[in-house]
């Protein structure tokens, strides 16, 4: 028999409850789900059905209670249409309010009337999101108790106290008898761990990161590899010889197990070095390590994987896994730029609608992880390079609202992601399996230490052979106690199956150990000692445009030295960047005139912004005069673009002549030439036969002073009227002139003459008759001539060619002026005041 439509009837009031069809009847829909099957289900994944919330189907805390949903079902043609409540369980709930089943049975197993029959409790329909929304409140809540509480955050770390509500939340949840939910790893891969990631890449101090960036490569692909197979190797010989219950567990699984708990954690980093404000070098070489790490990971990880399920490795097998490596971290780079040079050309088009502009930033972000996920690439690193490719271009076609919109929304995802991640990790140690082996356990904690810090030694010490700031001892003891491992470590030994892993459950107890001991004990002490080593901390200084001009300066002038030693450095390779950059990239990535504005006016117009947004939000606009700034000029008269000077067209042949004697005269400093070093310099072979020269100058020329000083008469001090009375007074003899004072030389200088002391040469002195030739009338009139001393020819030397004065006669002069002789005792008859006294 075919089903019918059932015959119209009458309906009860609107609300009641309408009569179910009998059981078997052939209009009968089919029977529901079991209930516990839904609610086993919900239990047992939490999280990884967010997404599916609303498809699930509802399930009631009571039967009584329980409102039904609501689902289209066609109506008869012909016929009017109403709403009424459907059967328990039955698909269909929108029928004809005058309708009745055609079964008259069917009323014995009608719903009771409700006093109140809108209201009802459907706990299932909102279950999943009003968990998460619980789980996201209590994670605020308890970041900012941490922050008001000052005396707490000063000595426990806010990663330390999350763990610890985590702890006591999931032991409450299991105390009164429910199953606490499990950290998944889709979870924490796909949704709670790239916002960190992409908050960490898209902020990422790029000049820092790019100065040391071949430290930290060294730290993250040599240092992860060492850690791996160091802890692998040696915990491998520890189950050797550690009893018969870790016999079993091979070479294979301890590589895997050393890959999984090497890699330093970037979550973990983030969440101490921010608290203790470390310097910028400590905490991008730290951070800059726990980024790049990822690659290495993902590749050993895999690989030990899959070589547990081959029967025999091979040297094929070993070379394509080593091969396997370059892929993942360059594949991943490169999915990473290709979504964020095309985020950077789509925010071109986005000047008439802002709205959006922020969601192409996090959409394209995601995508790329996303896509670098879906080939087993490095998602981390294609996060990364998206985020710094697309930063600058995106930055300079959007708007100030957008980018702040885009700053805030990523710190607000990233700390909500890392606080749920801290909490569920606590939680997830509570409801997890667990087998603990003293032996396995302790070997890891100690070896993982001994590891990092053996790491961290030698590869400073090679290190520091090529860099100009050398790592000190205190910056070494930093970055290995800054060594912290995470959610990352915990969700990768959690995806390990059983089948091929049995010994899963010990692996997860190691790691959470090793993970609470580096972020509760290391992580609260390294606050500590680094206020007791006095390492150098993080300066809280705002850019200026002094210091953007003399950081380009300094750039432009180590380019430059860089080409003229001929060595192709960092420098050089980042000014040709920088070229290609302006002169292609910016003009294809970037709208309009923003494209050709210098690098200064850009930086410029953002800290003018920026000082004017912090002084209307501290108060202060209305103490400044109502002057109008060249920002809202700029957004309200659009200056016009100056008319291009017409310049001189010039002839082919004056064009090439001029290409001609720039290519032979400035292009020579581009070539190759030998690098400068004071090793193979050529000496000089009259270096020494000079250096004799200007010593043998330099004594005669001391001589000549010496000789100078003697032949200096002191002026004669002028006295006061009464005391030249008083000494005339006294001996009026001992003033008048001498019978032969006429046949003393007498020294006559003119006052107004422009020569200087300097220029006169007192050694050519000499008295009338005192040169064998008889004096003339001028000599007689002047008495001692001072003449000045003639210079010396450009071909001559004036130390030993011999000049005038170097006679014998000359020579005796000399003598004789320079010995005053023997000093006169002196006579009865003295003045009382001696002359010149």
């Amino acid at each position: 028999m075919c089903p019918a439509p059932r015959p119209p009837q009458l309906a009860p009031a609107l609300g009641g409850a309408a009569p179910a069809p009998a059981a078997g009847g052939p209009s009968a829909p089919p029977p529901p789900a079991p209930a516990a099957m839904g609610a086993a289900a919900l239990r047992a994944l939490p999280w990884a059905l967010l997404l599916l919330g609303p498809l699930l189907p509802g399930q009631g805390l009571q039967a009584n209670s329980e409102p039904p949903q609501r689902h289209p079902a066609p109506l008869p043609a012909g016929e009017s249409g109403g709403f009424t409540t459907a059967p328990p369980g039955s698909a269909q709930e929108i029928m004809p309010l005058h309708r009745q089943p055609a079964n008259a049975s069917a009323e014995e197993h009608a719903k009771p009337r409700k006093a109140f029959p809108v209201l009802g409790i459907d706990y299932t329909h909102v279950r999943i999101p009003f968990e998460i929304s619980l789980w996201i409140l209590l994670a605020c809540l308890m970041k900012l108790g941490f922050h008001v509480i000052p005396s707490v955050s000063s000595i426990v770390p806010e990663s330390c106290l999350l763990i610890v509500v985590g702890l006591l939340v999931g032991g409450l949840i299991k105390g009164v008898g429910e199953k606490p939910p499990i950290l998944k790893s889709d979870i924490f891969f796909l949704f709670l761990l790239p916002p960190i990631i992409l908050d960490a890449g898209y902020f990422l101090p790029l000049r820092q990161f790019t100065e040391n960036l071949g430290t930290i490569l060294i730290f993250a692909v040599v240092g992860t590899l060492w850690n791996a197979f160091f802890l692998g190797g040696l915990m491998y010989a520890v189950c050797q010889l550690g009893g018969p219950g870790l016999n079993h567990i091979g070479l294979l699984a301890n590589l895997l197990f050393g890959s999984i708990i090497s890699a330093v954690d970037p979550v973990a980093v983030l969440a101490v070095f921010e608290e203790i404000h470390i310097n910028e070098l400590l905490h991008i070489l730290v951070f800059g390590e726990s980024l790049l790490n990822d690659a290495v990971t993902v590749v050993l990880y895999h690989l030990f994987e899959e070589f547990a399920n081959f029967e025999q490795v091979t040297i094929i097998d070993i070379i394509l896994g080593f091969l396997s490596f370059f892929v993942v971290s360059l594949g991943g780079v490169f999915v990473g730029v290709i979504y964020g040079v095309i985020a950077a050309f789509t925010s071109r088009f986005t000047s008439h609608i802002r709205v959006i502009e922020p969601l192409f930033v996090f959409l394209y972000s995601y995508m790329a992880y996303l896509s670098a996920e879906l080939f087993h690439l490095s998602g981390i690193m294609a996060l990364i390079a998206s985020g710094v490719v697309m930063r600058p271009y995106v930055e300079a076609n959007i708007s100030h609202k957008s980018h702040t919109t885009i700053k805030y929304f990523l710190k607000m995802w990233s700390s909500v992601s890392e606080t749920l991640i801290f909490i569920f990790l606590g939680v997830s140690t509570v409801a997890g399996h667990h087998y603990w082996n003293w032996t396995f356990v302790i070997s890891t904690l100690l070896f993982c230490l001994i590891a990092r810090v053996l790491g961290v030694l030698v590869l400073t010490w090679f290190i520091n052979k090529f860099r100009i700031v050398k790592l000190t001892p205190k910056d070494q003891f930093i970055i290995a106690y800054g060594g912290l491992r995470g959610a990352i470590a915990f969700s990768l030994g959690y995806l390990l199956d059983y089948k091929h892993f049995d010994m899963r459950d010990m692996f997860l107890t190691a790691i959470i150990t090793v993970i609470f001991f580096t972020v509760f004990v290391q992580g609260m002490t390294i606050r500590p000692l680094v206020d007791l080593l006095a390492v150098k901390k993080k300066q809280e200084t705002k850019r200026s445009i002094n210091e953007e001009i003399h950081t380009q300066f300094l750039d432009h002038l180590l380019t430059g030295i860089e080409d003229i030693c001929g060595h192709y450095g960092h420098h050089h390779w980042k000014d040709k960047l920088n070229r290609f950059n302006k002169k292609y990239v910016k003009k294809c990535l970037i709208a309009g005139e923003r494209s050709k504005e210098p690098q200064l006016i850009a930086f410029y117009h953002k800290m003018e912004m920026k000082q004017a947004i912090e002084l209307v939000e501290s108060g202060g606009i209305g103490k400044i005069p109502s002057a109008v700034s060249t920002v809202s000029i700029q957004n309200i008269n659009p200056k016009t673009l100056p008319v291009e000077r017409a310049l001189p067209a010039l002839s082919k042949d004056k064009e090439e002549e001029i290409r001609k004697i720039l290519r032979n005269n400035l292009q020579k400093t581009r070539q190759r030439v030998r690098s400068y070093n004071r090793h193979t310099l050529v000496a000089d072979p009259y270096e020494e036969a000079w250096n004799q020269m200007l010593l043998r100058r330099q004594k005669v020329r001391q001589l000549e002073q010496k000789m100078n000083n003697y032949l200096t008469v002191p002026a004669h001090r002028l006295d006061s009227p009464t005391m030249s009375r008083a000494r005339i007074g006294s001996d009026p003899l001992a003033y008048e002139p001498k019978a032969d004072s006429e046949n003393l030389p007498i020294i006559t200088i003119d006052p107004a003459s422009p020569q200087s002391p300097e220029s006169v040469d007192l050694m050519n002195e000499e008295p009338k008759g005192c040169s064998g030739l008889p004096p003339s009338p001028e000599e007689d009139e002047e008495g001692l001539v001072m003449r000045v001393k003639e210079p010396s020819s450009p071909g001559t030397d004036d130390v030993f060619t011999p000049g005038t004065g170097d006679s014998p006669s000359n020579q005796r002069m000399l003598r004789c002026l320079s010995d005053p002789g023997p000093r006169p005792e002196p006579e009865e008859g003295e003045p009382f005041i001696p002359k010149g006294q």
